[in-house]
């Protein structure tokens, strides 16, 4: 068993292999299109499947308190098996159309004990400083977000098929839930909730400070998923408007989702010296303004330009996720940590669902340069919540 100081690393490490899962689908959606002559607007619907199912396993573990009445560590090697397997599944050449959404549903549905009950596991190691633990986190979960666009790029260039990337993120996700389940014990401030407790969610929102910080997390989600869903088709957007473009898809969309790991880092840092509120609110307002400010990147004719502009926007949609994560954790009873962490990532993977499909939905009506506009609408309420309650001091 690993001594105190390697903890955090093999969570860390463990989170990272398991949620390469996320975006193992959108790696290789062309692909999926190409072969099972699936309609473009098959990227919406199968990414909103894993967040559907993502949502669908968080309110069952939070209406159960799953990761308060059992062991975390269990629960989350339970959970990378089990989304190990129904990922893998996708390499069936039996599959069709609605097989993909229920075989992603599924794996959204095992995130859900990962995702949420690996924070749930840090939280009950890092009582004093979880902002930068978390930050290492999420940080790792950014990564393995980002990962399968890295696969799917060595694979193109060695003329592998595209099945290799599911292959890698299943053995991925069976590594970290082995490591979990070897060398992670339950934390030394873990309070287990020995009771179903079914009055736990309202009484966890009743809390002043908690709701500030929930809704601040619920705008950052607004835009967080459905930019990252969406970062290969602004690339390839942008291409077709200036001819001549000739991107390398797979690898900017891993460097500009992949660079959020760095900063949900150097976030957890800088919260120490500023609070974990204002260092939120802060990446909050520049991805915010990065909303409004697309439509003049996505014309100008600068393609150098832009990837800084998309590196920047990728750098800190994700960088308040952590801090925003440790006021949920630090203003809820301990024993029901696991459960207002899981409710939360619930409902902020809902809103995730609405701003995706709007996407999808729009990129067929209007001009893509104007299309991520309303992604600003996220961060601006996301702010509104947190300054109306930064007025009394109730959050910090």
């Amino acid at each position: 068993m690993p001594t105190a100081k390697y903890i955090l690393p093999v969570i860390v490490f463990s989170q990272f292999c398991c949620t390469s899962l996320w975006f193992a689908g959108n790696a290789v959606m062309p692909d999926l299109l190409r072969n099972f002559n699936a309609a473009p607007s098959t990227l919406g619907d199968l990414t909103s499947a894993v967040q559907l199912g993502f949502i669908s396993g968080t309110l069952l573990f939070a209406i159960f308190n799953v990761a308060d009445r059992f062991s975390p560590s269990k629960v989350f090697f339970t959970c990378a098996i089990l989304g190990a397997l129904v990922n893998a599944g996708i390499m069936s050449q039996y599959n069709s159309v609605e097989s993909l959404l229920l075989l992603r549903f599924l794996t959204g549905f095992a995130l859900a004990g990962i995702y949420p009950v690996g924070m749930k596991i840090a939280a009950d190691y890092y009582e004093k400083g979880l902002g930068k633990s978390l930050g290492y986190l999420v940080g790792a979960l950014v990564l393995g977000t980002a990962f399968p666009h890295l696969l799917k790029m060595f694979a193109t260039i060695a003329a592998l098929p595209w099945k290799l990337v599911i292959f890698g993120t299943s053995t991925l996700a069976l590594t970290g839930g082995i490591l979990i389940l070897l060398f992670i014990p339950d934390g030394p401030y873990r309070k287990a909730g020995l009771k179903k407790d079914f009055s736990a969610v309202p009484v966890i929102f009743r809390n002043i400070k908690f709701r500030a910080a929930a809704f601040g997390y619920f705008g950052h989600m607004w835009e967080l998923y459905a930019f990252w869903a969406f970062v290969p088709f602004i690339l390839q957007s942008y291409a077709a408007l200036h001819p001549g473009i000739n991107f390398n898809i797979p690898l900017l969309s891993f460097l500009i989702i992949g660079s959020g790991g760095l900063a949900c880092i150097a976030g957890g840092y800088i919260s120490a010296k500023f609070s974990s509120k204002k260092t939120a609110a802060t990446a909050l307002f520049i991805s915010g303004c990065c909303c409004l400010l697309s439509p003049l990147l996505l014309i100008q004719d600068s393609a150098n330009m832009l990837i800084i502009f998309l590196i920047i926007w990728g750098l800190t949609v994700v960088a308040d996720s952590p801090l925003f994560s440790s006021l949920v954790a630090g203003n809820a009873p301990a024993e029901n940590r696991g459960t207002a962490l899981t409710i939360v990532n619930c409902i902020g993977f809902a809103i995730t669902i609405v701003s995706i499909q709007l996407l999808s939905y729009f990129s067929g009506i209007i001009s893509s340069e104007y299309l991520f506009l309303m992604l600003a609408l996220g961060p601006i309420l996301g702010l509104l919540a947190l300054f109306k309650k930064s007025k009394n001091d109730q959050i910090s």
